[in-house]
Parts: structure tokens; sequence; C-alpha cells
């Protein structure tokens, strides 16, 4: 793997079907990871397959289906469940066992009534075990926003000797701010032995709304992996957006990293999960959200008319947005009017247009959005309808 490329691990059908009432059926997971390979995501994370039947026969269909992504399964550091993760994945081209514990001292005392040397001996335990079924092993350090860096570097150390060939530095709460998560991700670089035989994860939770950048400032700092989910959804505020941190990347090109993200299908695949899971996208929702390319100020619509690029850093069509939207309201200017009246067959002198936007003002000022069929009776209503339509 390039030193510049990041890899894209989605996690939208594990740790994002754990929104309450989000369930999907296998037939369901099957038609996303289809759609996740054909965007180019490097890792599946299919599911927990020790936690229902129902999730163990679709990472294993999954396993099945799926024919150069990564697939991954997750488990506890526990026999049982490395066990029935391995069998699920059995069909897997590319096989992944996902496994891990609580690392900070608030898991370590109230989750496991443990201690810090045991901690260390469970994580290298699982590693372990995992490597006897599959080669490729990803460690999970619960809470490792929480943790102390120095024991971070510790339990790091001891899943690479046992085999770990990614290390997930988890954010899980959402707690930490980007310099601390990015200082965090630079600490473990600069300090783990062995740190070049596995890849930095960041797996950044949104609670304080920050996953994004502390995943961006993870992989400024080295991580070369971002765990994230579709549409941003997942446990309580929700996992880091995969759109968001792809075209982050691709927006900012010195910073010379990259993904195998085919950004193109992002739209398609927002909506499609979207409308799988019944969950209901805010529409300013960065990137994929309903006004995400919509413009209703005068001083906006007059700007992208004239060039998309004064209030656009985005062209539509490179997420799979046929176009932007100029949305007529009370707050739209003669530029936007005369824009939207072109597009369905009027054109409008100046002085033409002046008439009709006092009359449009009229319309707006009782409607939230003026439509096409509006415009019709805008301009038929206005005292130069016969001008226009004569011209």
């Amino acid at each position: 793997m390039s030193d510049n490329n990041v890899q894209i691990f989605d996690t939208t059908l594990r740790d994002g079907e754990q929104v309450p009432g989000c369930k999907l059926n296998t037939k369901q997971k099957l038609v996303i990871a289809e759609q996740l390979e054909n965007l180019g995501v490097d890792v599946i994370e299919a599911g927990f397959p020790v936690s229902s039947p129902g999730d163990f026969k679709s990472v294993e269909e999954i396993s099945k289906l799926i024919k150069h992504t990564t697939v991954c399964g997750l488990t506890r550091a526990v026999e049982n469940d490395i066990k029935v993760a391995a069998e699920a994945l059995k069909y897997a081209k590319y096989p992944r066992i996902h496994t891990g514990i609580g690392t900070s001292a608030s898991h370590i005392k109230y989750k496991f009534n443990s201690n810090q040397g045991a901690i260390l001996e469970r994580a290298f335990e699982a590693v372990k075990f995992a490597k006897s079924f599959v080669e490729d092993v990803e460690f999970y350090a619960e809470d490792a926003g929480r943790t102390d860096n120095e024991f971070l570097a510790r339990v790091c150390e001891m899943a690479i000797k046992a085999g770990a060939t990614v290390l997930n530095i988890p954010d899980t709460t959402g707690y930490c701010l980007p310099s601390e998560y990015g200082a965090k991700i630079k600490y473990l670089k600069e300090n783990v032995k062995g740190i070049e035989k596995a890849i930095l994860s960041c797996h950044c939770h949104n609670d304080l709304g920050l996953a994004t950048a502390n995943s961006i400032e993870g992989v400024i700092n080295g991580a070369r992996q971002i765990e994230c989910t579709i549409n941003g959804i997942g446990e309580r505020a929700g996992n880091t957006a995969l759109e968001e941190v792809v075209m982050v990347l691709k927006q900012h090109p010195y910073l010379n990293l990259d993904t195998n993200i085919k950004t193109p299908h992002l739209y398609g695949i927002s909506q499609l999960v979207s409308e799988s899971m019944g969950i209901y996208t805010q529409p300013n929702k960065a990137i994929v959200g309903a006004n995400a390319f919509a413009h209703s100020s005068g001083i906006h619509q007059d700007g992208v008319i004239k060039n998309r690029a004064t209030y656009e850093i985005i062209d539509p069509k490179d997420v799979g947005v046929t176009e932007s939207a100029i949305v007529l309201t009370a707050r739209s200017g003669r530029a936007a009017l005369a824009y939207r009246a072109k597009n369905v067959g009027y054109e409008l002198t100046k002085l033409q247009l002046d008439d009709v936007y006092a009359n449009f003002l009229d319309f707006a000022d009782q409607k939230k959005e003026i439509n096409d069929q509006d415009i019709h009776q805008i301009i038929e209503t206005s005292k130069v309808y016969q001008q226009i339509i004569t011209a």
C-alpha cells in the first residue's frame, strides 16, 4: 500500500446498524455490501457474527458475494466470539477478524473489574487466537480516546507481538478534541515498538460533532485507515461520515492523502442506505444532504449563476448530484428568477424582469418555495405577459 493511501473501512452494516429501529435483513445487507464494493471501500465490516444467527448468516453470505474487498467480522476478546467469526468468514476471499478490549481506566475498572496487566494479557491472547484462523487481524482498544497514552502504547505493542496487522484507536465516546486525537496518533506512531508492522486506524464517534475532524487529524498524524459509515449513521450521535472524510481529502490535495473511493457513487449509496434503514438524512447534511448544493439567498444565487466556484467548493457531479439547485424563495433575487424562468422557456428583458419580479415577491411571500408551475403562473399574471409571449 502506498504511504499516502488511506484505506476506507466501512462499518455501515455493523456499527451503523446499531441505530435503534434500523435493523436490516440479509437481503438488504447484500445489496448494500455490493454497492460498497462498487464504491471502492477497502474493508466492509459485515457484522458481529456471535451476536445473533441473523448476523452470522449476513456475514457468511456477504463473504460469499464480495470478490475484491476485505470482509471483516467483529468480536470481543473471547475465544468463542473469535471461533464464530472465523466460521462466518470462511468463504471470504480476504477475511479479517476485528477483535479487542476496553483499555481506559473506566472500562478496566467498571466493565471488567480488572487491571492493566490482565488487559494486556487478554489483548495478546485474543489477537494470537484470531491469528490462528486468518492472517489479517485488527485489534481495537475500546475507549482509546480516554486511555492514557503510555498504557495505550503498551497495549498496541502486545497486539503487534501477537500478530495484529491493524491497530484501531477508537474515540468511542466522541470525547477527544481534534488536537488531542491527532496527538494520540502521533504519540503511538513515534513510541510503539514495531509500529511499522501495523496500520493505525481511526474510529471516531460524533457525540460532540467532531468525528470527521478527529479522523482527518488522525490521518494527518500518521493513521492510514478511517473507519466510517454512510451518512455518518451509528450508535448515539453516529460515526464518522464516509462521504465527508473522503471529500475532505479529495478537496485538499496538498495533504497528499488519497482513497480508492469512486466519489460519483456517493449520493446514490447515501440514498440507498437512507431508504433501506428508514433513516431521514438531514437536509443540510454535508455532501449528500438535499440542500448541500441548493442556493436560496439572492447574493449566493447571483454568484453561483455567474460562476459555480463562487459559493461551491465541490462540483456536484463529483459526488453524483446532477446539478446545483437554484431554489426560489422570498430571499431570491432577479438573477435567480431570470435563470429559473429561462429554464422553463421564458427569455426576459431587464424591464420585463422588473415587472415579473414584483409579482414573484407577492407569490413568494405566500409560499415557502416557488416551483416551476408557479413560475408559469407568476409570468402569466404579470402585466407584461403579452409582451413576453409575442417577443
